[in-house]
């Protein structure tokens, strides 16, 4: 669970690559040493970044967040970030932990139905 960044204006990919090399890699070497896997969504311009600076991820959609920020409201942006950024804080280790372990029957899930949506 690394720390979450505010991105003001339009996420392109050479945003994304920033926040990759200069917030979560030092934050991974620093924490994690050599041994991690990195969770992103399935937005195409964070894949094709991904692959191109070296790094090996699993997709993860952000359901927890959703269904821990559901039924807040904010009233600006930094009210926000500030919700978001506790939420993500809550999440616990067993959470993140449980993710990795559950590719193999995620994966199985995906061709079990040739690649169409899952459950998941």
């Amino acid at each position: 669970m690394g720390p979450l960044k505010r991105i003001v204006g339009t996420m392109d990919r050479y945003v994304y690559e920033d926040i990759l090399e200069n917030t979560m890699r030092p934050w991974a070497r620093a924490n994690l040493g050599r041994s991690w896997v990195f969770q992103q969504d399935n937005d195409p311009k964070h894949t094709s970044v991904m692959s191109q600076i070296g790094f090996v991820w699993i997709s993860w959609n952000g359901q927890e967040l959703e269904r821990r920020l559901k039924e807040v409201r904010a009233s600006n942006a930094n009210q926000k970030f500030a919700q978001l950024e506790a939420a993500w804080k809550s999440i616990p280790m067993t959470v993140v932990q449980t993710l990795p372990d559950s590719m193999p029957r995620r994966c199985q899930a995906v061709i079990d139905v040739k690649g169409y949506p899952t459950k998941y």
